[in-house]
């Protein structure tokens, strides 16, 4: 900082006898200060010109235009006195601009925000164009994926009815239609006149078929009687009156068009005897019968009382197991009583809706066997009030008129309420079924058409009837 001396002379004039003009002591003072402060200056100014002869120069980096501008501006003005305050340095001024262009700077950059915004609208827009595209694609994709599962599910579904299905009752009366019926309809061919003769030919086919003696007769007499009545006025005609005669024997002269099988009683457990001979097919149709008892949602239990044929019980241990059923199973060679006492008594106690109970194989002819039965259906009663409510034989459709004789004798001893006719689709004496709904009066509640579960029908006398006399090879 510089410091400004003020020197104030007093000026006296000496009388005209003093001595010459001399400095006064304040003066001098000032002045040996100022010298004294110039001579460090000096010193100061020689020590750094000889530092700077002695370092090698430094290159120095260019120096920006903006800094050289900067200088040049500071050079130009003026200098101002020393502790005085810099004045603001004030922002370049921009070079003047007309109106008009102004104006269209701003249109331009209007124009410019508009285009920016509309592209930016342009992307989104095809961003949600492409995520809908790949939403409408993958819908497609689970479209087509559902439909083709759901089509293989309805192959599937088809397949395992079909599977299931088992054969129809028509193509199980195949052979059975090739035979006693397919010589029927030769009586019916043409437009022959129903005479004697005819009725010669009608006899002979009836009593060659399986149908049983009595039976024939009365189909045979209720055609002669039609034709003195004259009533039977074409071969046609003929056979739609045995068509109806058949079924009226079949529905045993009450019309149900059947179909009911077994019918569970309100008896719980509700117990079913189920006997026949051996081969008939027996054990295997009380398997069959639990597993449609179990489809049908009832609760069911089986008792292997065939104790003398070997491997019975393991064949009904096998299908009990299938079925999902418990199985009650006594020693080989124990008393099938005892088998199917304990059976039944389980069924009580545990609330079981139907008991099988599965008995030996037993000869018709042979009274001894056929009194083994009798004790069964006795023991079966002390298990529970009622026992057996039903008793099914299985015959098997293959001995044709000796299972007529068959149904006889353990409806005899046992008091039949139901028949089983089984392999019906193996044989061309089917027609017997006739004969035993006929002369024992008895009800058929199921018919074996192949070896699936679904193969053991619910027997409706209509159905058997049109399949029996259908001309279609199913």
């Amino acid at each position: 900082m510089v410091q400004s001396f003020h020197l104030e002379l007093s000026v006296t004039l000496p009388p005209p006898s003093s001595t010459p003009l001399a400095l006064a002591a304040n003066d001098a003072a000032g002045i040996a200060i100022i010298a004294a402060f110039a001579l460090l200056v000096v010193l100061a100014a020689l020590s750094l010109v000889r530092r700077k002869r002695a370092r090698p120069p430094v290159p120095k980096e260019p120096v920006p235009q903006a800094e050289i501008e900067r200088e040049l501006e500071m050079e130009a003005r003026p200098e101002l006195p020393p502790g005085e305050p810099l004045p603001p340095v004030s922002p370049p001024v921009e070079p003047a601009v007309s109106k008009g262009a102004r104006e269209a700077l701003r249109k331009e950059e209007y124009r410019r925000k508009k285009e920016a915004e509309r592209l930016e609208k342009e992307r989104k827009r095809q961003e949600r164009a492409e995520e809908e595209r790949r939403q409408l694609e993958e819908a497609e994709r689970q479209a087509r994926e559902a439909e083709e599962a759901r089509r293989r599910e309805a192959e599937e579904k088809e397949r395992r009815i079909r599977a299931e299905a088992g054969r129809t009752l028509a193509a199980g009366l195949e052979k059975t239609r090739g035979g006693f019926v397919a010589r029927l309809n030769a009586l019916f061919v043409g437009d022959r006149a129903i005479d004697e003769r005819v009725l010669a030919d009608l006899e002979e086919v009836l009593f060659t078929a399986d149908i049983g003696v009595k039976t024939a007769t009365g189909l045979l007499e209720s055609a002669r009687e039609r034709a003195r009545r004259r009533e039977l006025s074409d071969p046609t005609r003929l056979r739609q009156v045995l068509r109806e005669d058949i079924e009226r024997i079949l529905t045993l002269g009450n019309g149900a068009s059947g179909g009911e099988g077994l019918v569970i009683g309100p008896q719980r457990p509700f117990v079913v005897m189920v006997v026949g001979v051996n081969g008939s097919g027996k054990t295997t149709t009380v398997a069959k019968l639990a597993a449609k008892v179990k489809q049908a949602g009832h609760s069911v239990l089986l008792g292997a009382g065939d104790t003398f044929r070997a491997a019975a019980g393991e064949q009904l241990e096998i299908w009990a197991e299938r079925v999902g059923a418990p199985l009650v199973r006594g020693k080989e060679g124990s008393d099938p009583a005892s088998v199917c006492f304990e059976a039944v008594r389980k069924g009580v106690e545990e609330g079981i809706d139907l008991v099988l109970c599965d008995t030996a194989g037993r000869l018709h002819t042979k009274a001894p066997l056929m009194e083994e039965l009798r004790k069964v259906r006795r023991v079966l009663a002390k298990a529970c009030e009622g026992a057996p409510h039903e008793v099914l034989l299985v015959l098997d459709a293959t001995n044709g008129q000796n299972a007529i004789a068959q149904a006889r004798q353990f409806n005899e001893a046992l008091g039949v309420t139901g028949i089983v006719l089984t392999k019906l689709d193996g044989t061309a004496k089917g027609g017997v079924i006739i004969g035993i709904c006929d002369e024992l009066k008895l009800p058929v509640r199921f018919v074996g058409v192949g070896e699936k579960v679904a193969d053991l029908r619910e027997f409706a006398p209509r159905e058997f009837v049109e399949a029996l006399f259908s001309e279609a090879k199913a």
